[in-house]
């Protein structure tokens, strides 16, 4: 054998060896990295979050339209077209006709339907289209101008009366789908669909105090659509189609529906007694900032809160006044204000919070009811106290 060939075959081998030590590092590298893998796979991790679908039930374009269309069916023959008439004079004492028009639907077979208060006030003559096209004169039987609602009869027996079935409000959801039937610019039976776009809305009622609970949607809501219902995909109502937020006075996408749970509160009320008693304290009061509450202690007043309602006034014998609770002791001027000091700060009424008027109105109206002791929290010169206040009926 030659030297050459020798040094070939060594240089073979070492290439050989070489290659046997890359491939078992490449082994040894694969196995570490396995490993520590394994080790971070079985440490702790934090618990996932875990979010719940809501149920969702199929439905098909087509189905919904077949939904929608079986609710109007069902419910159309339900809402009439109401007609008011009444005589205003003009600056000359001469008559005046005036005309307006809305919407309402049957409440129960007695022939009574549910409209809101601003349709029918001040009529001097009702008259109601059925959806069969005869039109019948009615009568207010009650209403409520605080929640914007009335009831009206019809004069005379009406064949086959279809009372709209009354929901539950409570269960209603931002989203849901939902119907509106009314008559529109005079236009009589007509269907408008949306959602639900909110809840829990206060507005202003007639009578320039708030109304709670109130369904937005954005149903086609246009005048004429006033007292009709807002119904869901099993045709139940929901609510009573009460005002539109528009700078046009046409739909804007933006309706108020007052909702189904104070048609239920108020309507029999109605129907039984003519018109709706409102639970009052019986208290005039100032909504407290942390400016108007910098000015009272200025005057004196010892105030460890900066929000609440400081009662101004008591009426005379009102439930607030027999239940103990004071008003101001005295007036005292602070630089070009008079302030009442030394009443009472109302905070929260039954452990509810209560900072401003609205507030208070609104759980009155909705959560309370006339002759029921509620629970009222006060702050009296710097501490906090409960007293019980037996409601009585606001007075007009």
């Amino acid at each position: 054998m030659s030297e050459r060939t020798g040094r070939g075959r060594r240089m073979v081998l070492f290439f050989e060896l070489f290659l046997l030590l890359v491939i078992a590092g490449a082994f040894v590298w694969t196995a570490l990295v396995n490993d520590r893998r394994e080790t971070v796979a079985v440490a702790p991790s934090p618990t996932p979050v875990t979010f719940t679908m809501p149920t969702i039930i199929p439905m098909t374009a087509t189905d919904l339209e077949a939904q929608i269309a079986a609710v109007y069916r069902e419910a159309g023959p339900s809402v009439v077209n109401i007609t008011s008439r009444s005589i205003s004079y003009d600056f000359f004492f001469n008559p005046v006709p005036r005309q307006g028009s809305g919407s309402g639907f049957f409440y129960d077979t007695a022939g009574h339907i549910v409209t809101n208060y601003h349709v029918v006030a001040d009529a001097d003559e009702l008259q109601v289209t059925l959806a069969d096209g005869r039109t019948v004169s009615a009568k207010i039987v009650g209403s409520d101008p605080s929640n914007d609602l009335a009831v009206i009869k019809v004069a005379s027996p009406v064949d086959e009366i279809r009372p709209l079935p009354i929901g539950d409000s409570t269960q209603v959801y931002v989203g849901q789908f939902v119907l509106a039937i009314g008559n529109p610019f005079g236009l009589e039976r007509t269907l408008t669909f949306g959602i639900v776009s909110a809840l829990g809305r206060v507005i202003e009622s007639p009578n320039q105090r708030f109304i709670g609970e109130v369904i937005q949607s954005d149903v086609a809501i246009n005048p004429g659509n006033s007292g009709g219902p807002l119904l869901d995909l099993t045709g139940r109502v929901i609510g009573v189609n009460s005002a539109i937020l528009s700078p046009s006075g046409a739909n804007a996408g933006i309706g108020f529906a007052i909702s189904a749970r104070t048609v239920q509160r108020v309507v029999p009320v109605l129907i039984r007694e003519g018109r709706y008693p409102h639970p009052s304290l019986g208290v005039r009061v100032i909504e407290l900032t942390p400016q108007r509450a910098a000015l009272f202690e200025r005057a004196g007043m010892n105030l460890p809160i900066k929000e609440g309602l400081l009662i101004a006034e008591l009426v005379e014998g009102g439930p607030a006044a027999r239940a103990g609770l004071r008003g101001p002791q005295q007036v005292v001027r602070v630089g070009n204000w008079m302030l009442p000091v030394g009443g009472d700060v109302i905070v929260a009424i039954n452990g509810r919070s209560i900072t401003s008027s609205q507030e208070l109105l609104v759980y009155l109206e909705t959560e309370t009811q006339v002759g029921e002791t509620v629970q009222v929290t006060v702050i009296r010169n710097g501490r906090e106290q409960i007293v019980p206040v037996t409601l009585a009926e606001l007075s007009s």
